[in-house]
């Protein structure tokens, strides 16, 4: 099916592993040129940068805290200048901390809060004053079910997700009249490089509250943002939806 994505731009915040790469590539292969942003993934990004390339896209890697309210601005800015316009943004980057709140730092509560709700908050605002002006956009943001049901020993991270559906809800409310789509992926448990290191037993009680008996992969839930991010979805705003195989319903 073609989604006429051929010839956007798009930034995938934490696209240079899991998640974040398979967006960045499966945009790439429905026609976008993709900017990615990363933190630590040197040799993975310049990978998938490669990879876009390849697919004869324009890719860019751009090293930039999320939550640095200045590195948003300055590498959606970037994006323009470079592929000359925006048309998609996507916020993937995100960590995850745990402790029962008992336990729980404060480092704890703000490392998590200052990168999973205000980096989306720092790409989103940037995005938005893009997509207001040209009258025009799509916003996706990946969170988690975890952000609709909370988990145990997951305060700080629940928090943030459930408050990237808030702002996302919000963002719909104020950028429909400017032609700009604003949703939320929810992915529950994804086979990706962060899962593979759970403990055995927390992977099996996961897969028991599945229905279909098993994980999402990356490119599943990469599949999802592509079609959020085309004009097949242009009457779907303000929406949460879940890929987590009835994990959580």
């Amino acid at each position: 099916m073609d989604l006429g994505l051929e010839g956007k731009n798009a930034i995938v915040t934490g696209g240079s592993i899991g998640i974040g790469s398979a967006i960045a590539l499966g945009l790439a292969r429905e026609g976008c040129n993709v900017a990615i942003n990363y933190r630590r993934h040197d040799a993975e990004a310049r990978g998938v940068v490669a990879e876009i390339e390849a697919m004869g896209r324009r890719g860019l890697a751009i090293k930039a805290d999320v939550s640095s309210y200045a590195d948003a601005q300055n590498m959606v800015g970037t994006v323009v200048k470079e592929f000359g316009r925006l048309d998609i943004m996507v916020c993937n980057a995100g960590i995850n901390w745990d402790g029962v709140i008992w336990k729980m730092t404060e480092e704890q509560w703000d490392t998590v809060i200052n990168v999973n709700l205000k980096g989306y908050f720092n790409y989103n605002k940037a995005a938005a004053i893009v997509f207001k002006d040209q009258k025009g956009g799509k916003i996706v943001n990946i969170s988690s079910i975890n952000g609709l049901r909370g988990k145990f020993a997951q305060v700080n991270y629940s928090a943030s997700k459930g408050g990237e559906i808030a702002m996302t809800k919000s963002l719909a409310r104020e950028l429909g009249k400017f032609n700009v789509n604003c949703n939320v992926v929810a992915p529950g448990m994804v086979m990706t490089e962060m899962a593979e290191g759970i403990p055995p037993e927390f992977l099996t009680k996961a897969m028991d509250e599945t229905v279909l008996g098993r994980f999402a992969t990356p490119e599943e839930c990469a599949d999802l943002v592509a079609f959020l991010c085309s004009d097949r979805a242009r009457h779907i705003t303000g929406e949460v939806i879940k890929i987590d195989g009835g994990q959580y319903m």
